[in-house]
């Protein structure tokens, strides 16, 4: 039997932008991945505050700490990542049973895409449930205080991003 260190897993989303709420869930599920792949990615549905690029940036200077993480990013459905890499381990952040139930909805659709393909729910840590980019980007706009949210990387570009010096 393989050793959980050399299974891949892949922890898709649009980190738009990054938060503490994402890095501890990297933090933690990446002692038992080997790699964890991060990955960056974009919907026609969304509309972002930062480029794909700026997105894929920040994650790699918040993550660069923690072993066995991969910051990388897709245009295209996370499944069809996975089919490709040869990943078959989708893990999904879950806030509230809100979350659960879209996560629920698209577990299956990836599972009749990708028969192979298991998604598995890491759920957030309690302080950590009421976050979101969304959240933090209405709270940067207006020059509120974030530094229980988000790493400082993040907290300096949404200044630069919403011109306040608050």
């Amino acid at each position: 039997m393989k050793s959980v260190k050399s299974v891949s897993a892949i922890y898709p989303g649009s980190f738009d932008p990054i938060t503490k709420g994402h890095v501890d869930l990297v933090e933690r599920l990446s002692c038992f991945f080997d790699p964890l792949v991060l990955l960056v990615s974009t919907s026609a549905s969304k509309k972002y505050l930062f480029s794909l690029q700026e997105r894929v940036e920040l994650a790699r200077v918040c993550l660069s700490g923690i072993k066995h993480v991969k910051v990388a990013s897709y245009n295209g459905m996370t499944v069809e990542y996975a089919k490709k890499s040869g990943i078959k381990i989708i893990i999904r952040g879950v806030r509230a049973v809100s979350d659960f139930e879209y996560e629920l909805t698209m577990a299956a659709a990836n599972k009749q895409l990708f028969a192979e393909c298991e998604t598995f729910i890491a759920f957030t840590q309690p302080e950590y449930t009421h976050l979101s980019s969304q959240v933090v980007k209405e709270i940067a706009s207006h020059g509120g205080d974030l530094s229980d949210w988000i790493p400082d990387p993040v907290a300096r570009a949404l200044k630069k991003k919403f011109n306040v010096d608050r």
